[in-house]
């Protein structure tokens, strides 16, 4: 094949096998050494790139592993939201249910938690966490509760963004100081209590 007609390698198909390569190794990493371990140099020589391509893209692991951990929750459901089956109460219990697994799987766990803890002490970590993750996670309950705001089955004079506040917190709170089991009864009697706070009061319009 002469130079004329030999194809010059694919840059941006190599960058971006880096760029995977790279946010799998610290999804993977963190879950096996933890955050506090986790290095630059430890993504690199796992993903098979020097350190400094990990440097021309991310400042820092924090950043990696929030766009890594980005990556994975966005495959999920934020766009199709959650499910509504016209029962409300059964709604939440299946989504909460499942969230509790999911955040009791290491693989998920290990990144979210050292996410939070790393954003607690980083101004500005927190806030592209914020708008990132938390704010895209909490707008989908908001929809579901505005349809059932909808179906009068949620007092139509509430603030939602503080119901979904209500419902997620103490969800949250237990996870994150291990509390105590993120078990399906505890996320049943959790949705159960804050729909009775939620419901239409009587005599409402």
């Amino acid at each position: 094949m002469s130079p004329t007609t030999a194809k010059s390698p694919d840059v941006s198909r190599r960058s971006e096998r880096s760029r995977k390569a790279i946010l799998q190794a610290s999804m993977e990493l963190v879950g096996e050494v933890g955050y506090p371990k986790l290095t630059i140099e430890a993504i690199a020589a796992r993903a098979g790139v020097g350190k400094q391509t990990i440097y021309r893209w991310w400042p820092s692991k924090a950043a990696v592993l929030l766009d890594a951990f980005t990556e994975v929750v966005h495959d999920q459901d934020y766009e199709s939201g959650l499910p509504d089956t016209g029962d409300i109460e059964d709604d939440l219990k299946t989504v909460l249910r499942a969230t509790a697994d999911e955040f009791s799987d290491a693989a998920f766990e290990a990144p979210y938690r050292a996410l939070a803890v790393a954003a607690a002490a980083d101004p500005e970590l927190a806030d592209q966490f914020v708008a990132r993750l938390r704010e895209p996670g909490l707008e989908v309950y908001v929809r579901r509760l505005r349809a059932g705001q909808e179906a009068g089955q949620i007092d139509p004079d509430l603030d939602l963004d503080l119901a979904v506040e209500l419902l997620l917190s103490p969800f949250q709170q237990r996870w994150l100081n291990r509390s105590g089991p993120l078990s399906h009864e505890f996320t049943d009697r959790l949705v159960e209590m804050v729909l009775r706070a939620l419901a239409p009061r009587e005599g409402a319009r």
